[in-house]
């Protein structure tokens, strides 16, 4: 039976992580899935796992040229084998829950005229209790901009808050369409970090976006966390800066200086007065 959901889960040497993930993919109900697990270790270390699972639904892939850390490239090398009509990038320490498919499904069966669609994000994890709530007061605000951005509209409340505005949503949030990010080349794999903001930036520029109001996303908290600890370190602050230069620079040279600014002073402006 085709799938209807590909999954896709780079992975490097998390094993009983990635076990975690892949079943809360396969024990999904009411929907045809394929799981594609890509491992960038030399040594094939998620391969024992994948075997494990024992479902004929998984495809195990080992990059040949492992890259030491570059996830884009990571995901990007699934593209060619995912056959369903959405295509789902799922961490290796995250999970979905119960019925996820099935609601993103239905929600792209509501609005047709949309290439994406995301959701709450709720955070878990072996953090203080402290971190923790910083986490989830910091995607509980997410989730109301969102809200409000979906009334405004599918596309630009979204993407002038991803461009401009705190990082509303993580890889693994976003379900799109496969046609959609096969046209848009999937992720730039010259971008080291925030590679997730700019591939979801493109999708919701160019073919819309749907928030579901419902947790889609079980996500994992370090500690510390790379994008949230009071205290970052500086090289880490310096590269996230870079790479958010990066994409924008690319989004102004793309769309022109003219929708660039506009959407600056929309999210400096009308939407800030929102919020």
């Amino acid at each position: 039976m085709t799938a209807e959901f590909s999954v896709v889960i780079p992975t490097f040497r998390r094993p009983a992580q990635l076990r975690q993930a892949a079943t809360s993919v396969l024990s999904q109900r009411d929907v045809n899935v394929e799981l594609l697990v890509v491992d960038d270790s030399p040594e094939g270390s998620a391969r024992e796992a994948v075997e494990s699972l024992s479902d004929s639904r998984v495809t195990y892939l080992l990059n040949p040229k492992p890259t030491g850390g570059v996830p884009s490239t990571v995901r990007n090398l699934a593209l060619p084998f995912a056959k369903g009509q959405f295509l789902h990038f799922l961490d290796d320490d995250d999970t979905i829950p119960d019925g996820h498919y099935a609601s993103v499904r239905k929600a792209f069966a509501d609005h047709p005229e949309v290439g994406m669609v995301f959701g709450r994000i709720e955070p878990f994890g072996d953090c203080t209790p402290e971190q923790l709530e910083r986490e989830r007061s910091y995607f509980a605000a997410a989730a109301r901009k969102s809200t409000t951005y979906q009334r405004l509209g599918k596309r630009w409340g979204f993407v002038a808050e991803m461009l401009f505005g705190p990082v509303m949503l993580v890889c693994s949030a976003a379900v799109v369409r496969r046609e959609c990010a096969v046209a848009l080349k999937g992720f730039d794999p010259t971008i080291r970090l925030m590679e997730d903001a700019d591939y979801n930036i493109r999708v919701m520029r160019e073919y819309g976006a749907c928030f579901l109001d419902r947790t889609v996303l079980n996500y994992r908290i370090g500690s510390p966390s790379l994008m949230h600890e009071p205290n970052l370190n500086p090289a880490h602050v310096a590269e996230v800066t870079e790479s958010c230069i990066k994409f924008r620079a690319k989004y102004r040279a793309q769309r022109g200086a003219v929708e660039y600014y506009a959407l600056a002073g929309l999210r400096y402006g009308a939407l800030k007065f929102i919020f």
